[in-house]
């Protein structure tokens, strides 16, 4: 059994509502885990990850208020206390990324330096 450790990023009831509906689609492969890291490149040297995945060897589980998903240990570096959000709205939809660790962020907040 493994064991899940504290949550290196926070969810909002609007993004865990979201990420929920989302998993709950018909046809949903319910093999796979929701995944938050980052990866090289986009406007600021790093881009972040938000999708669903198949588990591999480097990945640590996480559980924040019933959300379970998985990150490569190494990313917390990067991602610890960050907060991503849902904007439902007309202008502007999608996940957002709050990221204390970030020293500068591109105009659509996608990517970011540290």
């Amino acid at each position: 059994m493994e064991t899940m450790t504290s949550s290196p990023v926070k969810f909002t009831n609007g993004a865990i509502a979201e990420l929920k509906r989302l998993m709950n689609e018909p046809g949903f492969d319910t093999s796979n885990f929701l995944r938050i890291g980052v990866k090289g490149g986009g406007c600021s040297g790093l881009s972040y990850v938000l999708g669903f995945d198949t588990k591999n060897e480097k990945d640590q589980e996480y559980e924040f208020a019933g959300l379970a998903f998985i990150m490569e240990k190494a990313h917390e570096l990067y991602l610890y206390g960050m907060e991503i959000d849902w904007q439902g709205g007309l202008n502007s939809r999608g996940f957002t990324f709050s990221n204390p660790n970030a020293s500068t962020t591109c105009g659509c907040g996608s990517s970011f330096g540290v």
